[in-house]
């Protein structure tokens, strides 16, 4: 083979127990044809006219949001969702008619603009997923050519019949039914992580009939034609029969190979295509990539609804009082303004027909008060947030540099989202984890033997200030250096002078070492993999803990080296030589594990003849298994056990017992004759007969592996949950591992309850036996209700006491407990619990389940994961973040932000989160008090006009104001300010509900910001007007006209918004200073060079500067005296709320300002307050602890 390893062939039937490699029996076969059971796929025949006539997709998948014909409908559809640009496009429209107050060109420029400017913003983004579809879809795979040769192909190309050979560690490019493989079982190893998240290799099996199928040119006269379920999204499950010259054969979810699962530690396989393209498993689990909007965004359109509306009343009123005016401007005959010429003038200004004048000044006045509502709001808000989407990209405290990875924002359109996470749905394995296990401690003969320290106890330590956060002190006093903690041998990082390097044969029950190291050695299935060059030897095992646990006998002395059909071989230390001798062990059986049963055994027979039942298994069924003389150790062995669960470790009970003939003859009859039974209750019966052996063990220890969580990951949970933030995690695993990572990642901790839903009750297991699916269905739902109806019992009589819940549900009761009936009560429990668990649960459920937490609560959802099977998970959240880890990168590419690590969620969350959240929502807020203190003095001055729908200022007076004089600060504002630095938002993690309370752009928040911009608004004008209307301006004794009116208007109001800019910001750069004194300067210098122009294009604006403002001291007088008039109220304001009612970063602002030298108090008294009463996390497990030891003193007092 490859790699210069060899590997000894097996037959598995010999040596799986149970029910590796046969057909599942309890498929109902006779639903073939019927509804939904209707798929037939001719293999190595795709093209015969029956085939071609079923007419099935080709192998084609598509990730994308747009393609070419559906871009501009799409793109256009997704722009003109925002209401303000609907509006722009109708003004736009209207500036083409007599009733423009302005130009048409000025109206309909900016509109394009943005518009365009968006949509190559999510052209760019779309086509990024276009260039990952291209590359999937154009891998090659050989396809067989009707001669017996294999020629490489396209994925795309492969049609639904197609004979593949997909070679080791390749891709399945669709979903196969397996025919044969390089082994002679025709069995195979196939990796799942991107699918259901999990590392171990599944053994699938090809039925025997095709097991035989090794060459190319077998595959010459190779025809045969599958029955089979249609497609459908459930992983786990496939029916159907192969019909094979003449005879029908049963195929089970054993002979399927699903699309995306990659092929391992096996030469080739030939399998015949069943589903392809979105017919597939994978891809049937995975959801239309959704149009996302952030609350905010939703929030802005509700804002521009309440402004148009506002907008419309003002207009009727304007236009209510221009009827009436221009109605009595002619009355019997005599002209009352005789100056306008009622007389003789238009349709937009007659007297005799003063409703049709009122009607069409309401649509001159709907353009000209367009300003309120503004346009570049969303082109300025894009610009920010694709400006913010690069410093989150180039945060080096967020790159990885182990795997050259940094963060990447893949859309900018939420960055404001992160700020308001209410609830992170996580998925498990490659996303809280590393995906690699290690055997770090273990205690036997009730010693505790392993000074290893767990990512777990070393966030415990740092938390209480332990030394253990820098060294690790051993019993005997001497210091390890724990600063490099990659262990030398991947899987094995265990530290004990007393049993390393073969010292455990001078500990005081070394006989009972000897027992466990040999029992890791032997009871397993893993197979050596010996390489030729150098002669190591490594493991390939069903599950990452299994291959620990050889590796770590071999590292202690007993070396798995070895397997043959009926034996294993291994190399012992001897005791008494200290020598490696080479032993031995007839294996018998294998009794496997799985989830109900909880332990798996071996029955050997060593060379003195003695047999042995080696068992290992859950604390929860082995210790009752126990002889009354076996339990020498139990109760040192369960208190190291629970030391290690608190330390978020994997325990296994190792236990033996010795057989005699009689015994051992009498179980290996009454096994054969359950294993050869051809019923519906044969695993029943198997397991009956194993109950009988597996009784009367022998305690030797208990093992404690380390799922490896990656770097970081307890604190960064201990931190998002001192922010507030609920954590979810959602896997494909089994009950037990999930658990394990609870309490490794300090989710779950000793001493909370947890409240576990799942069907594993005798009523349920009865009726699976009958075989009535109805009836399985109905139990199965009761069951779900009552035990969520006991749960939210249990939760209801806890309120109000510091009890803490974890919810444990699996993936069978998880499919009831969301159905439309039962939901509700499922979430209302699960919101009710600090932590919550989903095990077993398949793509479709965690779709599913994030859309619950989304819609049900209202808040915004946050989904974690690194695989395809994340990818429905991420899509249906608010925001989806996908690790780019070990797992390929379909989670990354269907993702709105991409990390390389979980730990780098909290700074994304808790720093840009945060900082973007205050950001867009300052800068909206600044957006409408501007826009609203322009608007205000354009209404106040055609109110002044009566109504005529005269523009107080030039037409690019106008055009330019939300363009070049107060554009840019707002721009920085967005993209620089922080009103808390980093260090702080880390420091103080409450500061992050400010964001999911949403306090910075509540309803109160903006109507205040509106409120402040109606009130500079009115100061600006009465001042000005009041000021100028009967002064002499000029020196010949000139008074005020419309246009230095205006000038001196639109001066005030452009350093007014300016200067309130200034207020507003908490971190000053210099780019802000240049863009807020930058923009009045560019103001003054545009008068200039606009006034000099020639009077054709000036108009209004020619010389006004330099002939009539400049040299009037009133002007320059007037513009300071307006400018601290109108800023007045809101430093009054600020004031009054930073002294009285300060909100939470102003009170970290204080400490940042003068807090830590002038008042030690007050800086206490915030930090007490940012620590939050979790229930989760390292922290509320050193309370939890901590309390715990206080009711004990209390009691014993």
């Amino acid at each position: 083979m490859a790699g210069g390893r060899t590997r000894r062939k097996l037959h598995f039937r010999k040596i799986y127990a149970f029910s590796c490699g046969k057909s599942s029996l309890r498929d109902d076969l006779s639903q073939i044809g019927g509804p939904g059971f209707s798929r037939v796929v001719y293999c190595n025949d795709p093209e015969n006219y029956e085939a071609k006539a079923l007419n099935y997709g080709d192998n084609y998948v598509r990730t994308t949001k747009y393609t070419l014909a559906t871009f501009f409908p799409k793109a256009l559809f997704e722009q003109f969702r925002r209401v303000a640009n609907v509006y722009f496009l109708i003004v736009g429209c209207l500036a083409f008619t007599p009733l423009s107050p302005y130009s048409a060109v000025s109206s309909i420029v900016p509109l394009v603009i943005v518009i365009g400017a968006s949509m190559a913003k999510e052209a760019l983004e779309d086509w990024r997923r276009k260039k990952q579809d291209i590359e999937v879809n154009n891998r090659k795979v050989k396809v067989h050519r009707h001669d017996g040769s294999f020629d490489d192909m396209e994925w795309r190309n492969l049609r639904v019949g197609d004979i593949v050979k997909v070679e080791k560690d390749g891709f399945f490019p669709a979903d196969l039914l397996l025919l044969s493989s390089s082994y002679e079982d025709a069995i195979c190893y196939v990796e799942t992580m991107n699918l259901d998240g999990e590392t171990n290799l599944k053994v699938k099996q090809a039925l025997e009939v095709t097991s035989g199928l090794h060459e190319d040119v077998n595959f010459s006269h190779f025809n045969a034609s599958v029955k089979c379920e249609d497609p459908n999204a459930n992983l786990y499950t496939f029916v159907g029969t192969m019909e094979l010259e003449e005879q029908q054969y049963p195929l089970s979810p054993q002979q399927l190979l699903l699309r995306d699962s990659k092929l391992r530690n096996t030469d080739y396989i030939y399998g015949a295509v069943v589903f392809t393209g979105n017919d597939t498993k994978v891809m049937q689990n995975s959801m239309e990539p959704p149009s996302k909007r952030s609350n905010i965004e939703r929030t802005m359109d509700k804002l521009i609804y309440f402004l148009f509306c506002m907008l419309v009343l003002i207009s009727l009123i304007g236009s209510i009082f221009f009827g009436i005016a221009t109605r009595d401007d002619l009355e019997n005959g005599r002209m009352k303004r005789w100056y306008l010429r009622p007389d003789d003038t238009t349709s937009l200004f007659d007297p005799n027909n003063a409703p049709i004048a009122a009607i069409l000044h309401f649509l001159t006045a709907l353009m000209l008060y367009s300003y309120i509502i503004p346009i570049s709001l969303y082109v300025s808000i894009e610009i920010v947030k694709v400006l913010q989407s690069i410093f989150i990209n180039h945060d080096l405290h967020m790159y990885c540099e182990e795997a050259d990875k940094p963060a990447h924002a893949r859309t900018s359109n939420l960055n404001e989202e992160l700020g308001q996470v209410d609830t992170i749905l996580s998925d498990k394995t490659g996303t809280l984890t590393c995906n690699s296990m290690e055997f770090i401690k273990c205690s036997i003969a009730g010693t505790a033997y392993g000074r290893g320290i767990t990512e777990v106890e070393r966030a415990m330590a740092k938390r209480k200030g332990s030394p253990l956060v820098h060294e690790e002190i051993s019993d005997e006093g001497y210091v390890e250096n724990s600063a490099d903690t990659i262990p030398t041998v991947k899987g094995f990082n265990f530290k004990d002078e007393r049993v390393m390097n073969g010292k455990w044969i001078a500990e005081p029950r070394s006989d009972v070492i000897q027992k466990f190291l040999r029992l890791l050695a032997i009871c397993h299935t893993a197979i050596p993999e010996v390489d030729d060059e150098t002669g190591n030897i490594s493991y390939e095992a069903e599950s990452p803990d299994e291959a620990a646990f050889v590796i770590a006998a071999r590292e202690l002395g007993f070396e798995f080296y070895q397997r043959t059909q009926t034996s294993i071989l291994l190399h012992e230390l001897d005791p008494v030589t200290k020598m490696q001798v080479e032993r031995s062990y007839q294996l018998l059986n294998v009794l496997e594990f799985d989830s109900t049963r909880k332990r798996m055994s071996v029955i050997v027979r060593n060379e003195e003849g003695q047999l042995l039942l080696l068992c290992k298994g859950a604390d929860s069924v082995m210790f009752e298994r126990l002889a009354k003389k076996g339990r020498e150790f139990e109760l040192k062995t369960q208190e190291h056990m629970n030391e290690y669960a608190d330390a978020g470790l994997r325990t296994l009970v190792l236990a033996y017992r010795e057989l005699s003939e009689e015994e051992y003859k009498e179980f290996n009859e009454e096994f054969t004759e359950a294993k050869n039974l051809v019923s519906v209750d044969r695993d029943a019966k198997i397991e009956e007969v194993v109950e009988k052996i597996e009784k009367d063990l022998i305690l030797l220890g208990a093992t404690a592996v380390e799922d490896k969580l990656q770097h970081g990951v307890p604190e960064c949970i201990d931190k998002l949950a001192q922010a507030g933030i609920k954590i979810w995690v959602l896997t494909g695993d089994k009950m037990e591992t999930a658990i394990n990572i609870g309490f490794a990642c300090s989710l779950l901790r000793q001493g909370m309850k947890q409240i576990i839903i799942n069907l594993e009750t005798p009523g349920i297991k009865a009726l699976e036996k009958e075989g009535d699916k109805s009836a399985i269905a109905k139990a199965s739902k009761a069951s779900v209700v009552h035990q969520i109806a006991e749960g939210k019992a249990q939760v209801s009589a806890s309120s109000g006491s510091s009890d803490a819940f974890a919810l444990i549900i699996d993936g069978k009761s998880l499919a009831y407990a969301l159905e439309d009936d039962v939901k509700n009560d499922f979430l209302e429990l699960a919101i009710g619990c600090a932590s919550v668990i989903c095990c077993r649960s398949s793509p479709k459920q965690k779709a599913l389940v994030t859309r619950l937490v989304k819609v049900g609560t209202g808040k915004t959802t946050l989904a974690i994961g690194d695989g395809a099977n994340d990818v429905g998970m991420l899509q249906e959240a608010d925001i989806g973040v996908g690790i780019s880890g070990v797992e390929g990168m379909q989670a990354v590419m269907s993702s709105d932000f991409a990390i390389a690590q979980f730990q780098y969620l909290e700074r994304l969350l808790l720093v840009h989160g945060h900082w973007c959240y205050r950001r867009i929502s300052s800068m909206i807020c600044y957006f409408f008090y501007k826009n609203i203190t322009f608007g205000v003095t354009l209404f106040l001055f055609e109110a002044y006009a009566s109504f005529s729908g005269q523009a107080a200022y030039n037409d690019w007076f106008m055009s330019f104001y939300n363009v070049f004089f107060t554009s840019l600060p707002v721009i920085a504002l967005g993209v620089f300010d922080q009103d808390v630095s980093a260090r702080f938002c880390l420091k103080f993690p409450l500061l992050y509900q400010e964001g999911v309370q949403n306090v910075l752009f509540s309803w109160i928040r903006i109507l205040s910001w509106m409120l402040n911009g109606v009130g500079s608004g009115i100061i600006i004008f009465f001042f000005c007007t009041k000021a100028l209307e009967i002064q002499a301006f000029r020196q010949g004794g000139e008074v005020v006209g419309l246009e230095i009116l205006g000038a001196t208007m639109y001066t005030c109001v452009v350093w007014v918004v300016n200067c309130q800019m200034a207020l507003s910001v908490s971190f000053f750069t210099l780019i802000q200073h240049i863009f807020i004194w930058g923009g009045i300067i560019l103001w003054y210098l545009f008068l200039l060079a606009y006034g000099a122009m020639s009077p054709t294009y000036s108009t209004t604006a020619y010389q006004v500067f330099v002939e009539a403002c400049a040299p009037a001291p009133s002007y320059w007088l007037v513009t300071l005296f307006v400018v601290i008039s109108s800023l007045v109220p809101y430093i009054t304001f600020s004031a009054i709320q930073v002294r009285f009612f300060p909100m939470y970063h102003a009170m970290i602002q204080w400490i940042r300002l003068d807090g830590q030298s002038d008042d030690p108090e007050y800086c206490h008294m915030v930090r007490q307050r940012s620590i939050r009463p979790t229930t989760v996390g390292f922290t509320a497990r050193v309370e939890a602890k901590a309390r715990h030891l206080r009711e004990k003193r209390h009691h014993r007092t």
